[in-house]
């Protein structure tokens, strides 16, 4: 048997946080440039290395122009020139025990279906077609192998730019990084006058895209993220007025959102617990008034809370929500109330207005949650009227 000698190539501090992460699947948001595709490169081959015989990784772009450039620059970093076993056609490197490093387009989701894949990189993802990335998983669901999805951001309207945030909120089996230009620089991959020159050249929602790993405003955003970005403002340590809750409905998460008089956020909980616990937990909750989302499962646990303590319970219907909405927003917009950075802005960032013809929908992308967004908006609704009891002015 033939023995290989490896040694991994020097790597900066964040290419080896997203190589050696383990978590199943990372999300990596970079700038172009950055070194995210070298980095992924070693690290598949390094995959290659685990497997046996006949047992393959996959390296997977939009189209198969992009797939054979890192199938060329493979083939380039390894010195031994035998190394590989080289089939040009199918873009298929084979390492001497018998393993396969596979590189395949993503254009037609439906080729694949079929090989059991140990570990895949998904490059320029947000390009990539959502139903490839459905395919890829089905790939990896035998070996419980790792995927990687690095890219560019590109507005969000697209599954990774809502995988990003699924990562960002934590999800179990989930990791996170963002790469900046500036982080390149910082790590000796890019020229800062470089970087500065393309600030300068290019449009300003390109240049935040490709270089700082911002997605841009696309107009569908109820609240601005300018907005939301002047309305982040720490924990205050002054005592709720009201609270809004929004209880968990099957995978959702419970959150409570607590306002002082001044409209900053003074409470913030974000859990999945049964409803015993829910409900201990929110009675347990200081003197403030409490404003629940009783709609469907959420009916029961609110009436026995309201029993106990002051409750209105809020039945969501479209109108109903639209206003909850267009109410937060605009208190967000006049700076009536604050938010918390993280899951909470990003939730707010991520979160749509649609029109159809029986009217305005509100809603977090398909995959997303909306919790955080449900009890602000609760908990924005009564604030006037529970600030006012408390003596305070409503606005910070």
């Amino acid at each position: 048997m033939r023995e290989i000698d490896y040694t991994r190539p020097p790597m900066t501090a964040y290419q080896i946080e997203i190589m050696d992460c383990e978590e199943r699947f990372a999300i990596i948001e970079a700038s172009t440039k950055a070194g995210k595709t070298a980095c992924m490169i070693v690290w598949l081959f390094e995959e290659a290395l685990k497997i046996g015989e006949n047992q393959g990784v996959d390296w997977i772009a939009p189209v198969f122009g992009q797939s054979r450039i890192a199938f060329e620059r493979m083939k380039a970093q390894i010195s031994d020139r035998d190394f590989f076993k080289v089939n040009e056609q199918r873009l298929l490197l084979t390492l001497p025990h018998g393993s396969m490093i596979r590189f395949k387009s993503g254009d037609n989701p439906d080729s694949l279906y079929g090989d059991d894949s140990y570990a895949t990189v998904l490059d320029e993802a947000s390009r990539t077609k959502e139903a490839a990335w459905i395919a890829i998983r089905s790939t990896l669901t035998k070996t419980r192998g790792k995927a990687k999805l690095i890219g560019n951001v590109k507005g969000r309207k697209n599954f990774f730019y809502k995988m990003a945030m699924r990562a960002k909120a934590k999800e179990p089996g989930f990791f996170y990084k963002k790469i900046t230009a500036y982080d390149a620089v910082e790590a000796g991959i890019l020229d800062l006058q470089e970087i500065e020159d393309a600030k300068r050249e290019l449009p300003e929602a390109a240049f935040k895209e490709l270089y700082l790993a911002e997605a841009s405003e696309d107009g569908s955003n109820p609240f601005g993220f300018d907005h939301i970005n002047r309305a982040v403002y720490g924990l205050s340590t002054l005592p709720a007025v009201c609270f809004g809750i929004d209880l968990a409905k099957k995978n959702d998460w419970t959150v409570i959102v607590g306002l002082d008089r001044f409209g900053q956020v003074c409470y913030f909980d974000r859990f999945q617990k049964d409803w015993k616990q829910t409900k201990e937990t929110i009675l347990a909750l200081p003197p403030g008034l409490l404003t629940i989302d009783s709609t469907g499962v959420g009916d029961p646990i609110a009436e026995e809370i309201a029993f106990a303590r002051p409750v209105e319970m809020v039945v969501y219907t479209s109108r109903v929500k639209q206003q909850l909405m267009e109410g937060l927003a605009f208190a967000i917009q006049n700076r009536e109330i604050t938010v918390l950075d993280g899951v909470m802005k990003d939730e707010l960032d991520s979160f749509e207005f649609e029109y159809t013809r029986t009217g305005v929908i509100y809603t977090a992308p398909a995959g997303l949650h909306d919790d955080c967004v449900n009890a602000l908006a609760l908990a924005r609704k009564n604030h006037k009227t529970a600030s006012q009891s408390s003596n305070g002015p409503s606005v910070w």
